[in-house]
């Protein structure tokens, strides 16, 4: 890679074995927001099947380009491997819990760790495709569980969806799904009066 090139993100990986104890603190002396996944210690090699070794991939998201000289003073400082470019954010941050690879050890999002103002939940925020399937999902589950009630809907997503749904319904999608459930109120009340 050219040391000229460019660019704003940049992932690479740091292993418990070689960076300092305080290597959290010395990044965050960098002032440049980065992501750290959780502690991969469970990933297989797949041609042998052996644990690899143990290490967080790290994601840096400055603020401005960053060439590579630049970033690897800052990988440098850890004693972690050679910076990469990162060419989609929101697709690296996935591979940090292996959300798009289940053939993986899964990994939970929510030990995926912002620092330094790194905004996770605005790179992790769904497509409009998943959006709509995730409001399908909720009505699809209503239905079947003649959910009728926008609370009951709530605290399910609250429990059972607090990563997907729950923000969904605090963000963007109350209205439709609170109109669904309305119309389904609507609807048993006149199927219950045409029975009487």
């Amino acid at each position: 890679m050219s040391k000229d090139a460019r660019y704003r993100n940049w992932v690479f990986v740091a292993y418990p074995e070689s960076v300092p104890e305080n290597w959290r603190s010395i990044l965050d002396e960098w002032h440049i927001p980065w992501i750290e996944s959780p502690l991969h210690d469970r990933d297989v090699n797949p041609g042998t099947g052996e644990l690899k070794k143990p290490h967080w991939h790290i994601a840096l998201a400055a603020d401005s380009l960053k060439s590579y000289s630049q970033i690897l003073e800052v990988t440098q400082s850890i004693n972690a491997t050679i910076p990469q470019p990162i060419h989609s954010m929101r697709g690296q941050i996935r591979y940090f819990a292996h959300l798009d690879n289940p053939e993986k050890v899964q990994y939970a999002i929510d030990d995926i760790i912002p620092h330094q103002g790194a905004d996770l939940e605005a790179i992790l925020m769904p497509t409009r495709s998943q959006r709509y399937k995730y409001i399908a999902d909720m009505l699809s589950w209503c239905r079947d569980n003649e959910v009728i009630e926008f609370q009951d809907l709530v605290d399910y997503a609250i429990s059972d969806h607090p990563d997907d749904w729950f923000p969904m319904l605090c963000d963007s999608c109350a209205y439709i799904v609170s109109q669904y459930l309305k119309s389904a109120r609507m609807r048993s009340v006149k199927e219950n009066q045409v029975d009487c």
